[in-house]
């Protein structure tokens, strides 16, 4: 256990720099490394999972922020979603899918949701869940989480829910209906639209993605 000057945290590689030295300059120790499961961890049960304003609309948009939920939130796990940055007035997301995201974040994955402006109010807030979890309440932090070993169940849905705009719920509906992955990848347009809410346009942009030639150059800079 630190003491009460020095909580430790463990950092993934691919954050920030500003947050790593706002950490250390509050009197955290830290450990940067890159970690299979979330952001910042805290202690042994606590997570945070740090998502920029505009990655966290596009993680809505495309469907990935349930899956990446559904694997932080397992064993028992607590975690802190921790949205940074300023509203984005030329948001893709209405005001009502934001509201409907952020209740599905708190009730379907029983997070914690918080919302600060600066990387360095973002590093105020992840030091001190570090004191409360280490100092106040005595949790250890003795060893990386670890990602859950998946089901050939919950591997097939991580198949579906890559595809724009699939989440869990309609994850399971496609593989429901078509069984397999191999019969979801080779399904017409037409049958598609037929499952749950996909409709027309949504089953047209799958056919394509799907049924696309791959161009290993494209979107790389």
């Amino acid at each position: 256990m630190e003491s009460a000057k020095h909580p430790r945290i463990f950092v993934d590689n691919r954050e920030p720099d500003e947050i790593c030295d706002s950490l250390e300059a509050q009197g955290a120790s830290i450990e940067v490394s890159q970690l299979p499961l979330g952001d910042y961890q805290v202690s042994d049960r606590l997570l945070v999972e740090r998502k920029t304003r505009q990655d966290f609309e596009s993680s809505i948009v495309d469907g990935r922020i349930w899956h990446q939920l559904s694997e932080l939130a397992g064993e028992g796990r607590r975690i802190v979603v921790l949205v940074e940055g300023a509203p984005d007035t030329d948001s893709r997301l209405s005001r009502e899918a934001l509201l409907g995201a952020y209740a599905a974040v708190l009730s379907d994955f029983g997070c914690a949701l918080f919302f600060t402006k600066t990387q360095q109010a973002t590093a105020e807030l992840v030091f001190h869940l570090a004191c409360h979890e280490q100092l106040s309440r005595s949790q250890p932090l003795s060893v990386y989480a670890k990602r859950k070993a998946k089901t050939l169940a919950e591997r097939q849905r991580a198949v579906a829910e890559a595809l724009p705009a699939v989440g869990p719920k309609l994850a399971h509906a496609l593989l429901s209906y078509f069984d397999t992955i191999e019969n979801l990848a080779t399904a017409p347009e037409s049958e598609l639209a037929q499952v749950g809410k996909i409709g027309q346009k949504k089953a047209s942009e799958l056919r394509k993605v799907l049924s696309s030639r791959y161009k290993p150059g494209e979107g790389l800079e």
